[in-house]
């Protein structure tokens, strides 16, 4: 950066509108240090040694004092204000040397107990551009532990909503050129038209943007926790291949074209299903070709749970299980199997759901049901912990490491042993999954082939894909996709959902998966309709035909 946009920076002015014009208006102009005076003097009046909750009024002499010192650039008397001074002071420093915001108001709204709202009505300055960056954000003060000082809480989202812990603002040429993603028909693909896209996009920018031709701009991004200091430990989600985050373009680059495999209308059914529910996520895969046609997200956090998440599958786990016994001649989809309202497996009880029983059914009715009984009570005639581990990584591909052209979880099942083995046999336990993995199991049951989901072509940077060792036998194959259109269309737990599945080539199957504190399970559906299959999962969502099911019917419906 050359001398004269760095003094621009330097000599900004930072005005704090605090409260109204009952506060006054506190300004730097000049050096960095020239502002710490009229920042020192709105310090809070909140007394050491003070016990008992924050009072309103102690929290709104705190903000106001943390906003003007954060307005007026003096990094150390923000800092001071807070109950994490090494953050906040680099974070406040940040704003100004490295995000280049050379002009900020900052206007509090009215406090809400000890949460002040703000709005910050920025420009941010590089190399002669400049460019208007307005927002809304919020600060809680808390009581500080060891001086009784009321003191802002510090959180990263204070400086932007969208920064989560260890990640920071930066403004420049980034190192990566913008990408024009298209699907697989050339139709665009843009966070305005499919948000849940947001980060599937950034990745592909991480990835291909130096690969497709394209020249960089001048924007200000969110650099992810892993790139910025390798002591912090990403944001839960975040994970340490989190690609940048675009905030605001300053100057415009030159995009490079990537072709991704997914389809504009199932991504636009997905994206209007998983809107109906806080915490949803859902994938949908083509399962001739292992084409992923669909990722779409709905929660507070933006992460991309419906590839990367890791959470127990519930039920849906039954598929796996359920090609396990039936390779091992367990079991057949006509033969009759036991299922009473509860087993025991080394010392613990397993119940069915409101404690039903089956008599004299066929094991496709157990399937149906979601007889847990039916599938635990085997356990001791399988004599192999280890058999439905392998059975996920040699037929169903779980395990082997896949590499989709984004960043993605391809799921895990541990060998163990005792009442967790019993466990995994229903999809508890340290099983974890996400909504791509049992989109895939329920494309490898519906082909008998495992192929492995990709969101760009390999042949575009000739990556290997995993490869099951094995295919699931073609009566075995045959006998899942019947008992997943018995749970579907007869009675099944997943028939009510599957009602608003057009046709007559469909087949699913529900899970509900317990989560230790949860007031409610998480709810998971899975379900294919002609060449499509599907997954979805709302965190606390409950049944899964109750919120789950409905958000894979919409896809399916929609595809």
């Amino acid at each position: 950066m050359n001398g004269a946009a760095k003094g621009a920076i330097i000599g900004g002015v930072f005005l704090a509108m605090v409260g109204g014009a009952g506060y006054g208006v506190y300004a730097l102009v000049g050096d960095e240090t020239g502002g710490s005076d009229g920042a020192a003097g709105t310090r809070s009046a909140s007394a050491p040694g003070k016990t008992g909750p924050v009072t309103e009024k102690e929290a709104t002499e705190a903000a106001r004092a943390f906003l003007a010192a954060w307005a007026a650039g003096d990094d150390g008397a923000a800092a001071d204000l807070t109950n994490n001074a090494e953050a906040a002071r680099t974070a406040v420093a940040d704003y100004r040397a490295k995000a280049y915001v050379s002009k900020a108001v900052i206007t509090p709204g009215a406090p809400d107990g000890t949460a002040v709202p703000f709005k910050v009505e920025a420009e941010v300055t590089y190399e002669g551009t400049t460019k208007p960056l307005v927002y809304d954000s919020r600060l809680t003060v808390v009581r500080g532990v060891s001086t009784g000082k009321a003191l802002v809480d510090w959180q990263p989202s204070i400086v932007h909503p969208d920064l989560r812990a260890g990640e920071r603002l930066r403004a420049g040429v980034p190192t990566s050129p913008p990408v024009k993603a298209v699907d697989r028909d050339g139709r665009e693909l843009t966070a305005e038209l499919y948000p849940s896209l947001r980060p599937v996009l950034d990745a592909l920018r991480k990835t291909y943007g130096q690969k497709t031709g394209g020249t960089p701009g001048v924007e200000l991004w969110i650099e992810p926790a892993a790139a910025t200091a390798s002591t912090t430990a990403p944001a839960e989600g975040a994970g340490r291949d989190a690609a940048k985050r675009t905030l605001l373009t300053l100057v415009q680059g030159k995009p490079g074209e990537i072709r991704t495999v997914l389809d504009a209308d199932v991504q636009a059914a997905a994206e209007k299903a998983v809107a109906a529910y806080a915490e949803a996520s859902v994938v949908a895969v083509q399962p001739s070709t292992g084409d992923i046609l669909a990722v779409a997200n709905h929660r507070r956090d933006g992460f991309n749970a419906a590839m990367q998440g890791r959470r127990a599958p519930g039920s849906t786990m039954k598929i796996v299980t359920a090609a396990m016994l039936l390779d091992k001649g367990l079991v057949a989809a006509d033969r009759t199997a036991a299922c009473p309202p509860s087993v025991s497996w080394d010392g613990k009880a397993f119940r069915n759901q409101g404690g039903f029983s089956l008599d004299g059914k066929p094991f496709s009715t157990s399937f149906a049901r979601s007889c847990n009984t039916a599938f635990i009570g085997l356990i001791d005639e399988v004599k192999d912990n280890a058999a439905l581990p392998r059975e996920a990584k040699e037929v169903f591909g779980i395990g082997l490491d896949w590499k989709t052209g984004v960043p993605s979880q391809d799921g895990s099942v541990p060998e163990t042993s005792g009442t967790a083995a019993a466990a995994e046999y229903i999809g508890q336990g340290p099983i974890l999954m996400n909504p791509l993995n049992v989109a895939s199991i329920t494309a490898t049951a519906r082909t008998g082939v495992f192929r492995q989901p990709v969101l760009v072509k390999a042949s575009l940077d000739d990556r290997p894909l995993a490869r099951a060792p094995r295919s699931l036998r073609p009566g075995v194959s045959a006998q899942l996709t019947q008992m997943m259109r018995q749970a579907a269309m007869t009675g099944g737990t997943a028939a009510g959902a599957m009602a608003a599945v057009p046709g007559s080539d469909k087949g699913a199957k529900t899970g509900s998966a317990e989560v230790d504190g949860a007031a409610s399970p998480d709810s998971w559906f899975t379900a294919f309709s002609g060449d499509v299959a599907a997954a979805a999962m709302v965190e606390g969502g409950g049944h899964g035909a109750d919120t789950a099911g409905r958000i894979v019917a919409g896809v399916l419906s929609g595809s």
